[in-house]
């Protein structure tokens, strides 16, 4: 390639001094020779023209790959520059999503297999694989759940297991092998609720095992008017209700805790 390229410049030279050689306005002998003494003079001093015009042009095409390379390498280490930037991004554990905030109503982790459900508490109900039979369900006052295909069935006195059992045994005759979860949202039937002389007024969430003095020491304590030697609890049974009192002092001391506190009750400090 380059030889070739070195024949057509040396031709192109040769006849561009030709033809000015035979432009000029002379005698035939004297153009003869000047022809004679320029085109020996081409190939005299022109062989030394395209030896280094070869020479030039050689390494010219010999620098091109070189620079052709490096440029090569660069742009090939610029990708690799961009994927070790984004590695470590890419690779990152993903952020934890931010804790939800529980609802006044939220009493903590509920066990499904002891705790007993209750009127007004909040159900999410999922059906496997049926998203039009899933949702949250209310417990109506009266114990009852509403659901598609099955209708109104029985929730409160349930535990969320058999709960969720007893809707998977009734699913079944319009669903093959039903794969029923039942999970307490919102535990509303667990309240009891305190009035008169103590800091906060109003439901407090029933825990298991929660006394008369744990429900005073969770609302506050008593106030400076409250009148310790009064303190008793109503309770509703079978429609009817009832008074029950409770020695605060005595259960300071640890003597006498009174009654175990029931889902409803109120307790009364004078």
């Amino acid at each position: 390639m380059v030889a070739g390229t070195a024949a057509v410049v040396k031709e192109t030279i040769t006849r561009i001094t030709s033809l000015r050689i035979e432009r000029r306005p002379i005698s035939g002998g004297r153009l003869a020779i000047r022809c004679y003494r320029v085109t020996s003079q081409v190939d005299e001093y022109g062989s030394y023209a395209m030896k280094l015009f070869c020479l030039l042009f050689v390494v010219l095409l010999a620098g091109m790959p070189v620079a052709g390379v490096a440029q090569a390498a660069q742009t090939s280490s610029e990708p690799a520059a961009t994927v070790a930037a984004t590695g470590p991004q890419a690779t990152a554990p993903a952020t934890a999503a931010p804790p939800t905030v529980a609802g006044p109503n939220y009493a903590g982790p509920v066990d499904a297999s002891r705790y007993t459900i209750g009127p007004q508490d909040s159900l999410q109900v999922t059906v496997w694989r049926e998203p039009s039979l899933s949702g949250t369900i209310p417990v109506r006052p009266d114990g009852m759940i509403s659901l598609v295909l099955v209708g109104d069935m029985p929730a409160a006195g349930l535990t969320p297991m058999a709960l969720g059992a007893d809707i998977s045994q009734r699913l079944k005759k319009y669903i093959q092998d039903p794969v029923v979860t039942v999970v307490v949202l919102g535990v509303n039937s667990q309240r009891i609720f305190l009035v008169g002389e103590v800091m906060k007024v109003g439901p407090l969430m029933l825990t298991p095992g929660m006394t008369a003095l744990q429900a005073i020491v969770s609302a506050g304590g008593l106030t400076q008017f409250a009148s310790s030697k009064r303190i008793y609890i109503l309770r509703t049974v079978a429609g009817k209700q009832q008074k029950m009192p409770f020695n605060y002092k005595q259960a300071l001391k640890g003597d006498n805790q009174g009654v175990s506190l029931l889902p409803g009750d109120t307790i009364v400090v004078p």
